[in-house]
């Protein structure tokens, strides 16, 4: 039975010549795990926001979206709000009260549930979540991760038939995003629910899931089976680089048979391929050396005398043209560090010193002048303008400046960019500044592989000028890539500092899926990279 039949649909945004969406078809049999992927921009969230009717879009439409054999403009208005549930990317923009008892218990306020069963329905669903221990908590107290397993429960307690989410881990750590997509996995095969997931992160929802559809500027190139869409992605290298780790070595080290997808099969494809004894690459990993960038000197912080502390003696520096990535879990410490660093909060103990100097010793905003520049987490307090072009015409950049193409974008309003766009369009703000030392928090949040790859460009450009870059990112894949060294943050401080290979290589969850995949047959391979290096060195096929 069909939960969702979409026929022809056709979107374009007001003021705009080409279409967003671009005559897409699809079915999603009742109870199926769908995933959608493509690159930024290509139409995904336009598409799933088209098929929740009090959150479309405005524009034109043409093409028909039909829930249970339903046109969804047809449904009434309790079973169109209740029955499809849409889960969205920033939870910020979908927790609506402050308390979680109440967020969870809201959706069913307004559908008139009769108190009683609001009760059971936010007691059950809470201990499925395990959210009883901070029940009674302010919602602007939790982290990420809690405000988005908040924001999935609080849908699920209205008991939707299908549920809908939007890059749900895009803000999650590594170990919060694969406790949510467990829960996506556990809700899917012991409740029945039919589930469509856009994502990035590909790696562990592309093994699990019944489907797999792939848009391409705003038309759907491929839906089936997982191993089938990815065997017919060979062409499509800019698509094929966000699979999972064990199809793109697969793929490029020209394997035959059937696809793997999993870190298992992975692991038993290189077994039976790899015939040599090269273990290890022989790189030497050397430090940049120079004088300091930024310094924190047993730093303190905490948001309000009665809370405790965020930041508990922090400690640590940057050298002068390193790349230094940040990583750690959700509410560990990592943003208020670089909102520190910034001067935007004020430790209540310690020092930091930017280039030699403290943070007070730079008089009348002479810290952003040619210094210091911050790309924040919500990039969307970045945009003050009605288009991109006046954004950029406001802060001097020439977009053709910049190393990569945005300039498709220049008309549009910034709040209607995708997720990926936005960032790109602040990355851009944030340049013109010409700092000598760049923040970024979280700069690959909402972006496709392809354009991770030109963000890492960006960036070693950037150290090749000069510029030395902070970052705090829960990409691991990303880090391992442009990091020259790479520091693990928790409880307030940083527990562990090397460089990327040996940083990953020494970790067990805060690791790259090359890395697990490799253990036992490789000894320092954390890249796709390093992996088909190590593979044709030792006679794999080609």
């Amino acid at each position: 039975m069909e939960t969702l039949d979409v026929r022809d649909l056709t979107f374009t945004y007001p003021l705009c010549n080409a279409p967003a969406v671009s005559n897409v078809s699809f079915k999603v049999e009742k109870g199926t795990f769908n995933v959608l992927c493509g690159a930024t921009g290509s139409g995904k969230s336009t598409l799933l926001r088209l098929l929740k009717r009090e959150i479309a879009p405005l524009g034109e439409k043409n093409g028909q979206v039909f829930f249970c054999g339903t046109d969804i403009d047809s449904l009434d208005d309790r079973k169109a709000a209740a029955s499809i549930g849409f889960v969205m990317q920033q939870p910020e923009q979908q927790i609506v009260t402050d308390k979680v008892w109440h967020e969870l218990a809201f959706g069913l306020e307004n559908l008139g549930i009769a108190s009683a069963e609001i009760s059971r329905r936010t007691a059950e669903v809470a201990s499925f979540f395990g959210i009883g221990p901070w029940y009674e908590k302010e919602t602007s107290e939790l982290s990420g991760g809690q405000k988005q397993l908040l924001s999935l429960a609080s849908v699920l307690a209205m008991q939707p038939e299908l549920l809908i989410l939007d890059e749900p881990t895009a803000q999650l750590d590594p170990i919060a995003a694969s406790e949510f997509i467990s829960a996506l996995k556990k809700l899917n095969s012991e409740l029945g629910l039919t589930i469509i997931l856009a994502e990035h992160r590909l790696e562990e929802v592309v093994p699990i899931c019944d489907r797999l559809l792939v848009m391409e500027k705003g038309s759907l190139i491929a839906d089936g089976q997982p191993r089938q869409v990815i065997a017919g992605l060979a062409s499509k290298p800019e698509i094929l680089c966000g699979m999972p780790a064990a199809s793109r070595l697969f793929t490029q080290l020209g394997g035959k048979g059937e696809c793997p997808l999993t870190i298992r099969e992975g692991r038993e494809f290189l077994e039976k391929t790899i015939s040599g004894q090269i273990q290890r690459l022989n790189r030497a990993e050397t430090l940049v050396a120079g004088d300091k960038a930024l310094e924190f000197n047993s730093v303190f912080f905490r948001y309000s005398k009665s809370s405790p502390d965020v930041l508990c003696g922090l400690d640590f520096s940057v050298n002068t043209g390193e790349i230094f990535c940040i990583l750690g879990g959700n509410g560990s410490g990592k943003t208020t560090s670089l909102a520190a660093a910034a001067g935007l909060i004020k430790p209540y103990a310690g020092t930091i010193k930017v280039f030699g100097k403290k943070l007070k010793e730079y008089k009348n905003r002479s810290l952003y002048r040619n210094c210091l520049a911050m790309l924040p987490q919500d990039v969307q307090t970045v945009f003050l303008k009605n288009t991109l072009r006046e954004e950029l015409s406001d802060v001097s950049c020439d977009p053709k400046s910049l190393p990569y193409d945005i300039t498709h974008l220049l008309d549009k309003h910034p709040y209607d960019l995708s997720g990926g766009e936005q960032q790109l369009a602040a990355m851009a703000k944030v340049l013109a500044a010409h700092p000598k030392l760049l923040l970024l928090d979280e700069p690959t949040k909402g972006l496709d592989p392809a354009s991770k790859s030109k963000i890492i460009e960006v960036i070693k450009r950037l150290k090749e000028n000069g510029v030395t870059v902070c970052i705090v990112t829960h990409d691991v894949e990303f880090a391992a890539s442009c990091a020259d060294r790479c520091a693990m943050f928790f409880a307030g401080r940083i527990v562990s500092i090397a460089p990327p290979n040996s940083f990953f290589s020494a970790n067990t969850f805060y690791t790259t899926a090359i890395s697990r995949m490799t253990r036992g047959i490789f000894q320092n391979a954390v890249t796709i990279d390093d992996a088909l290096e190590l593979c044709q060195r030792n006679g794999g096929c080609s």
